[in-house]
């Protein structure tokens, strides 16, 4: 009796056991069916940390903004703001990587060999394109620590005018050897795929028609591209579906809103990543804004802004900052090109009339005050304003009612020195240029002193900023087609670095 009460207690317990074990196995087996796929996005948050945060993409099939899943990017912040940012989730849930600085963008360095699979069959196409990505990475923190200069018949980035010519050099040499821009062919003209040339936003329908007419970047492959290009245009769209004088943004909001669903619901891409490897770029005042209405856009993807103001959500870590330039006649033409810095009689030089809030007290202080101070409202009749830049030493570029100024690329086209006076502006290409080598960054508040900061500067400082002002020049100059290192170039290496910065996977 006593053996089978054993055995009847023993049967009991497996019987549980079993059912325990059931009911676990069904529990994972709903979890991982209906948990969503991950993006990991890796973001820089300050020269020397780098967080890791997911960002969930919705696997259902549901397009458009508010078909996907929102997800989370950490941002400039601390390891706690972090967390409370994410919708509550604790640190553990943001990971430490090992961070290289690359012209002030973190880059992390995965272990390639470490992740070679036997068989190179088993990679996606996705796969192989981070693995490429991280052969670069890998490549560029190489180059920093050996410290040896790249091969380059054409140019060899070196002096202080950069960050780190070495990891810059290296870096766009990966770029040429692999990335690639796929560009929407949805959409028509004049709203996309269409864009000013001849005005002070000229630079966005100068970078849409030469990445359109192809370059050695572009690809026809959705499959093969790094990033994937939003073709449309704010300053078109401001032309032809804004009201005018409304303040009524709807149309311009429902336009890209329209055409971002429409790019979901067509392509897998914009839902795989919640648009983290996607860009748009705009030149006009209300870019920032416009991209604000689409949740996904204004948080994870890349935009390139000539407006790049922090106060208005510019992020560093993932935004672009590009120059504003003012092509009148569509070229460069006459404008580029100055005397040496021994034939500039003229200490500081500015025209411009009340705009935004800095060159009111710029005109309060300066206006027809001092010959040395050449800052007018109007110019005289029969004076040019570019013979004036080509005549001084320092030219001021205050900003407007916007952060961006077309003064700041005249300066350097004329072989001035760049007076940078504005509030919350990161400034183009800074990721890669060191602007204090070649340019007087002066606060708001110092305005008054403006004379006396500049007669600070010894003659051999100012020869050498302007020397390097010519150097830096080639990164600034509009070509057609385009030339190795110029500004489409430039704005490009600036997608191409913080394409480095995040990780997709299927």
């Amino acid at each position: 009796m006593k053996n089978s009460s054993k055995t009847g207690s023993s049967s009991s317990s497996v019987v549980a056991v079993f059912w325990v074990v059931a009911i676990l196995v069904l529990a994972i087996s709903l979890v991982c069916v209906l948990s969503p796929t991950k993006a990991t996005i890796w973001v820089s948050v300050s020269p020397n940390q780098y967080w890791v945060s997911e960002i969930g993409t919705n696997k259902t099939g549901s397009t458009g903004v508010s078909g996907v899943d929102e997800g989370h990017v950490v941002g400039l912040e601390s390891v706690q703001e972090a967390a409370a940012s994410n919708n509550g989730s604790s640190t553990d849930e943001v990971q430490m990587q090992n961070p290289v600085e690359v012209n002030n963008v973190s880059l992390e360095v995965n272990n390639v060999t470490s992740d070679v699979r036997e068989d190179p069959r088993e990679y996606t196409k996705l796969e192989k394109l981070e693995l490429g990505l991280a052969r670069a990475r890998k490549s560029i923190q190489e180059s920093i620590q050996v410290g040896s200069k790249a091969s380059d018949v054409e140019y060899i980035p070196e002096g202080p005018i950069y960050r780190n010519a070495l990891a810059f050099h290296r870096s766009y040499l990966e770029m040429e050897k692999q990335f690639k821009v796929f560009v929407y062919e949805e959409g028509e003209p004049p709203l996309f795929h269409n864009g000013p040339c001849k005005s002070i936003y000229s630079m966005e329908g100068n970078f849409i028609h030469n990445l359109e007419l192809g370059g050695g970047l572009r690809t026809r492959d959705p499959d093969k591209a790094h990033v994937f290009f939003l073709p449309f245009s704010i300053t078109m769209m401001v032309q032809f579906v804004y009201v005018k004088n409304s303040h009524d943004f709807s149309l311009i909001k429902q336009t890209v809103a329209d055409y971002v669903d429409v790019i979901a619901r067509k392509h897998p891409y914009w839902n795989r990543s919640l648009g983290a490897d996607h860009f748009m770029l705009s030149c006009h005042d209300w870019g920032p804004v416009t991209s604000s209405y689409i949740p996904d856009m204004y948080k994870n993807s890349i935009r390139a802004l000539c407006n790049a103001n922090t106060s208005e959500g510019f992020n560093p870590s993932k935004d672009v900052s590009f120059p504003e330039i003012n092509l009148r006649n569509g070229d460069t033409k006459g404008f580029i090109g100055g005397p040496s810095a021994s034939r500039r009689p003229i200490l500081a030089f500015f025209a411009g009339g009340l705009h935004g809030p800095i060159r009111p007290i710029l005109l309060e202080h300066w206006e027809n005050k001092d010959d040395d101070m050449q800052v007018h409202r109007y110019l005289r009749r029969g004076v040019s304003y570019y013979d004036m830049m080509r005549k001084s030493k320092y030219c001021i570029c205050p900003s407007g009612y916007e952060v961006a100024s077309p003064r700041i690329v005249e300066a350097i086209y004329s072989g001035c020195v760049p007076v940078l006076i504005s509030d919350h502006y990161v400034l183009p290409f800074s990721d890669v240029l060191n602007w204090k080598s070649f340019s007087v960054v002066v606060p708001v508040d110092r305005i008054p002193d403006l004379k006396k900061i500049l007669i600070g500067i010894s003659s051999r400082q100012y020869i050498r900023m302007q020397r390097r002002g010519v150097q830096v020049r080639r990164h600034f100059e509009v070509n057609s087609p385009p030339k190795r290192f110029d500004v489409f170039y430039m704005i490009l290496h600036s997608v191409w670095l913080r394409r480095l910065n995040v990780h997709i996977k299927d």
